[in-house]
């Protein structure tokens, strides 16, 4: 075992290392390419049944994304720093994979077992539905720490390619299932898109063989365990504030409005998260690059912020101008309720990317407790604004977002020039 682990050690050691733009695009283009096979799933399935159990499954699919948020734990982070910092990686993975192996599982039970004691009106319970929602949770984590370690051994860009055959797998099981009959189950709907994310997470583990040699042994020794939590979780917490809110609102539409309101409010958001990727995945690289060479933050940052603009506003101005064919595809009700709720939020790419940069530079900096005092504080104002608004439609539902995130932006973008002025005066 420990000749395996030095074989690894030894072999990343001779990685050669994409440019931090080679690996935000290649990120991007995964995104892009996860997204946009993630929107075919979308149609497909509103086409193979109805819009109660497409909202059921929006509900669903939101859950298993809250639930990878939360059992992470800052282990994708934790590794971008120990590994940025000469660790080996084969170790900082056996932790990093222990750990949230046993925090997906134990939070998917969870939530299906609250779901079910609370809202048994709109819980799915039948044992296919628990099955998948299980894998999906812990194969989804599983590729959140892929991702970022790929990331930290300077291969970002080999994301494309997991994520291009397990939306294409995902797509082609919803289309089997849409030829079949009319009116698919929440629950066959779930396992069509678990399908995607347990692939792809196969896959990711096969190219970090490939490229460190690396095999998985997860590890629950606590000593390891303890120091990549305590690395960890304060990465994550500010993860969370970034994540949540987008997460968060199709649930509570879906139990406390109808399940009706989160399938129409879920695609117009899906497809403006596409032109958010980009600066949340060059966020990532940007905290990357700030571990390797601390002295050169300023100018990653802003050439970092300048690509999410460029990247991201290109997405930004397809979904505005296309919005209303891209949400017909799904069907007339799609496109008349949510067109322009997507052109609204889909102008909330600049303050968003306002959000990742300064978010990112706290990260280098450790000011983790300013950064998720101010993310909660954005997160829950988001999602009431949102609330309060949702009975008069998505597009309300928009404005509220855009408004709520845009003021937050502005304080956080002063701020954050506030931090670059005081790293350049350390510099001098």
């Amino acid at each position: 075992m420990r000749a395996d682990r030095g074989i690894a050690v030894t072999e990343a050691s001779t990685v050669v290392r994409h440019s931090a733009l080679r690996s935000s695009l290649g990120l991007v283009v995964a995104k892009a390419a996860q997204t946009g096979t993630g929107f075919a799933f979308w149609v497909v399935a509103a086409h193979a049944t109805f819009d109660r159990e497409v909202g059921l499954t929006t509900a669903a699919v939101s859950a298993v994304m809250i639930c990878t948020q939360l059992a992470v734990l800052g282990a994708g982070s934790a590794v971008i720093v120990s590994v940025g910092r000469g660790e080996p990686p084969a170790r900082v993975l056996d932790a990093a994979f222990g750990i949230v192996g046993v925090a997906s599982t134990v939070l998917a039970l969870g939530y299906l077992l609250l779901q079910w004691m609370v809202t048994p009106d709109t819980a799915v319970m039948s044992v296919l539905f628990w099955l998948t929602f299980l894998i999906a949770a812990v194969t989804g984590t599983l590729c959140t720490v892929l991702d970022q370690a790929l990331v930290a051994l300077g291969r970002g860009s080999s994301a494309t390619s997991r994520y291009l055959v397990g939306g294409v797998f995902s797509l082609g099981a919803t289309a089997l299932v849409a030829w079949q009959a009319h009116g698919a189950p929440a629950d066959v709907m779930m396992a069509c898109w678990t399908l995607g994310s347990a692939l792809t997470c196969v896959l990711g583990i096969v190219q970090l063989r490939r490229l460190v040699g690396y095999r998985p042994r997860p590890s629950l020794r606590p000593a390891k365990n303890r120091s990549t939590l305590v690395l960890g979780i304060p990465h994550q917490l500010l993860t969370i504030t970034e994540r949540a809110p987008g997460l968060v609102l199709p649930l509570l539409l879906a139990h406390m409005v109808s399940p009706e309101a989160a399938a129409y409010w879920y695609p117009a958001w899906m497809m403006a998260w596409a032109a958010y990727t980009a600066p949340m995945l060059i966020g990532i690289v940007q905290f990357s690059e700030g571990v390797r060479d601390p002295g050169r933050l300023v100018a990653t940052t802003w050439a970092s912020f300048r690509w999410s603009l460029a990247i991201g506003g290109i997405a930004a101005v397809v979904l505005v101008i296309f919005a209303h064919p891209l949400l017909h595809l799904l069907g007339d009700r799609y496109a008349n309720s949510s067109t322009d709720a997507l052109r609204i939020l889909a102008a909330g790419l600049v303050p968003y990317a306002v959000l990742q940069a300064y978010n990112s530079v706290c990260r280098v900096r450790s000011l983790y407790t300013e950064a998720i005092v101010v993310g909660v504080a954005l997160g829950v104002a988001l999602c009431v604004s949102a609330l309060l608004v949702a009975d008069n439609g998505p597009t309300a539902m928009a404005i509220a977002w855009l408004v709520v995130l845009s003021i937050g932006a502005a304080g956080m973008g002063l701020r954050l020039l506030a931090i670059l002025r005081r790293v350049k005066n350390e510099a001098r």
